[in-house]
Parts: structure tokens; sequence; C-alpha cells
């Protein structure tokens, strides 16, 4: 607990102060220089962990992770609003330039016996001169907020393809537990049909058959929970593909656990401070401290210069024998009896900048925390794989055993079924286990994605 309080601490101390603009480059070089001193993840150290998942070796989930960038509708949903961002962005921008139109009007009018007749073209523009920044802070604040979709959208890309990469590795799990239990039952049938017999002879008693009976129920209860599983696995890769489970087909991969598969991280700083919720939630801060410069410019006085040029022609609605005439009217304007309420704006906006940069603070602790946890599940899902591989062997060895005593007639035959049993359960945990492994090590590469993220959106 000391430790998360020495990080808020530090990271108080380094991202302080409200400047006219966030510089968020600074903000991030900061953050990288003090991960780099936390030494998270140094022992993962190695290779570069861009496409990690192929490290697998599967070219069907190689085609799911590429299906899934280009066909999920949430990351199209995310692109088209970062679009709608960054288009918000420019008509922002477009400020800076006068404001106008051209207007071309015919008039004909009749009182009485008089009719009458005009005609006029004009221009129309109105500059607003941005002498105290706030257009500028406005533009600033269009701009982080476009830059916050775009790390949304990148989050997005990362959530996305480790659903696809954890799918997969369930599926297959859940492929291979069938099999095995199918085997398991196989083998059951087997010895209920050797039992049956021996009753007859009177060999044998029907405990023995009943106890066999009751272990091979409860394997086949097994199967509709790992049918169901698979079903559930298929219907997530489908949505996540963009697709219809009927329209998806995913072939066993035996091998697929016996793949070396290891986390490595070229720069495992990086691999934190570059994360898309740090990013978006220092965005979110740099466009709430915007807002409020923009708030605190409206204070100011406002000064813009109108134009007008046109020709106007009385008697004919043709635009013939027309005269000129044009205008300019520099202006200030100055809200004094609404700075009640323009403090009131001002104020409301500091204290949800206040708020944002409290946020991004927040957001760089979970971010820490999620780092160090996800390491500590690393280590204890491969420290229960080893032990559980342990245990089917020795168990195994004791069913063995038990095999070759009851065959000789050195022990009880519910005491191989006592042995069967026993190996039954420890493989189940086997496979069990070595899936939380594989799935722990994509969750690792799933919480340090600063660095293979950026390869998703470029």
């Amino acid at each position: 607990m000391s430790k998360y309080k020495l990080t808020a601490l530090v990271v108080a101390s380094l991202l302080t102060g409200c400047a006219s603009k966030i510089d968020e480059q600074q903000y991030q070089s900061q953050l990288q220089e003090f991960v780099t001193k936390t030494q998270i993840a140094e022992q993962l150290q190695g290779q570069d962990e861009l496409n990690w998942w192929q490290q697998l070796n599967s070219s069907q989930l190689n085609d799911l992770v590429k299906s899934a960038r280009t066909n999920n509708h949430d990351l199209r949903t995310s692109q088209l609003q970062l679009k709608s961002a960054l288009a918000r962005l420019g008509g922002q921008k477009a400020q800076y330039l006068p404001q106008g139109g051209v207007a071309v009007d015919a008039t004909r009018t009749s009182i009485g016996d008089a009719n009458t007749r005009q005609s006029a073209a004009n221009v129309n523009l109105d500059w607003q001169l941005d002498l105290f920044g706030k257009i500028t802070a406005l533009v600033n604040a269009a701009n982080a907020g476009a830059m916050s979709q775009a790390e949304q959208l990148r989050a997005l890309q990362i959530e996305v393809v480790a659903s696809v990469v954890k799918g997969f590795v369930s599926l297959q799990g859940n492929k291979q537990k069938q099999q095995i239990i199918a085997l398991q039952i196989e083998a059951l049938q087997q010895s209920i049909a050797v039992l049956r017999a021996r009753v007859e002879e009177g060999v044998a008693n029907e405990l023995d058959l009943n106890r066999t009976l009751a272990q091979l129920k409860q394997q086949q209860a097994l199967l509709p929970e790992i049918e169901y599983a698979q079903f559930r696995d298929l219907a997530t890769l489908a949505t996540l593909t963009g697709q219809l489970p009927s329209d998806l087909s995913v072939i066993d991969e035996q091998g697929l656990f016996t793949h070396a598969f290891t986390v490595s991280l070229a720069t495992p700083s990086d691999a934190i401070a570059l994360r898309p919720d740090i990013s978006q939630a220092l965005f979110e801060f740099s466009q709430a401290n915007s807002l409020s410069v923009a708030a605190s410019k409206a204070l100011l006085p406002d000064i813009s210069l109108s134009a007008f040029a046109g020709v106007v022609s009385l008697g004919n609605n043709q635009l013939s024998d027309t005269a000129q005439q044009w205008q300019v009217s520099p202006r200030v304007e100055w809200s004094l009896l609404s700075y009640p309420a323009l403090l009131a704006q001002r104020d409301a906006q500091q204290y949800l900048s206040e708020a944002a940069y409290s946020q991004y603070q927040q957001v760089v602790l979970n971010a820490m925390a999620q780092s160090e946890l996800s390491l500590q599940l690393l280590v204890k899902q491969s420290q229960q794989q080893s032990y559980a591989e342990q245990r089917y062997k020795y168990a195994n060895n004791a069913f063995l055993q038990a095999q070759a005593m009851y065959q000789e007639g050195q022990i009880p035959y519910l005491e191989l079924l006592d042995a069967r049993q026993d190996v039954l359960i420890a493989q189940e945990n086997a496979i069990d286990s070595t899936i939380s492994s594989l799935l722990a090590k994509v969750n690792t590469y799933q919480v340090f994605n600063g660095r293979w993220s950026y390869a998703l959106v470029n």
C-alpha cells in the first residue's frame, strides 16, 4: 500500500500545473521517465511484441484477427466518430477566417398604380479577430477532443484483438476437453461392459458396477456444458468478426497448446506509459483545460470587423445602371452586464479541468496497478500449471499401478475405481491450468499494450 502512495506522490509531483495549453508530449515524456524508474516487467524485456499472437503459429487465428480488424462494427463506429471529430476540428479552425456570404436579390413592388423594381448583389464579411486567444483555445480543445477519440479507437483495437485471441484459445481448449471427456467415457463404457459380464458370472458385485456407472454419468454430464461453452466461444468470435455463428467455422488445432508462447516486451516502460487509456485521459485533461482557457477569454472584449460591398440597381431587376456601395464597421463588444454568468461559467470549467486532471492521475495509477497485477497472475498461472501437470503425472502413474495390482488381485475394484477418478480429475485440472496459463499470457499482452497497439492503427 505504501508503494502505491509513493507512486501517487511522484505522479502528482511530475504532473502539476495548468498552463494555457497542455503540452501532451511533455507529460508523456515525464510519465515514461517515471515508469522507467519503477522497473515494472523488467524480467519480460526481450523481443519486440508487435503481432504477438502470431507466436501461436495458427493461420486460423491470424485470419480471425485480420477479419475482426476489418469487419468489427464497433471499430467501424469508432472510426466514423473519429472522422466526425476531425471534421469538427476543421470547422473550428475555419473560425480563424472571415465568415460571410454572397446574396443576389431582385424585388418588384406595386403600390396602387405605381410599380417599382430593384435589384442588388452584395458580399457580407464578418471577421472575428483572435486578439486574446479565445478561438485558439477552442481550436486546441477540438484538437484534444479528436486526439482523445483517436486513442479511444486504439483502445478498442486492443480490446478486439485480445478478445479474438482469448476466444480462439478458449474454443480450442473446450474442443480439446471435449475430446478427452469422450475418451474417458469410452474407457468407462468398456469397463462397464466387462463389469456387467463379471456380475452375471458372479465374480464381481453390483456395487462396483453402480460406482462405475455413476462415474460414467458424471463424465457424460460434462458434455452439454462443454458444447455450450464451445458455442459461446464461437458466437463471441463471430460477433467480433462481424458474422453470425452459423457463418463461422473453426477447426480443431491440437498443437495450439504445444507452441512456445512467451511474453516478451521490447520496452516495458513504453508498453505502460503509451497505453491508450492514459493518453486518452491526458487529452481529455488537455481539452478541459483549453475549454477553461476559452471560458476565461470570454471575460474579455470581442473585437470583430464587419464589411459590406455590393451594387444596387433602382428601376430594373437586371443589375444594369447600378450604383456601388460599401461599408466597413469595426466593432468592440464587451458583455459587462453578463459578467456574473461568465464568471460562473469560467469557475465551472476550471473545476472540470481539475477533475479531468485528477482523473488522469487515477488512470495512471490504475495502469500501474493493472500491470503489476497481470504479472502476478502470470506467475500464479505458471506455477499452477506446473503443479497441475505434476499432479496428472503422479495420478496417472498411480492409476497404472492400481490397474496392475487389481489384475493381480492385490486390491479390490473400488480402489482401482478411485484411482481412475483421481486421474480423470487431475487430467481435467491440467487442461484447465494450461488454458488459464495461456490466457494469462494473452492478458499480459493486453495490459502492456502501449507499443504494439500503435501498429494496429497504422
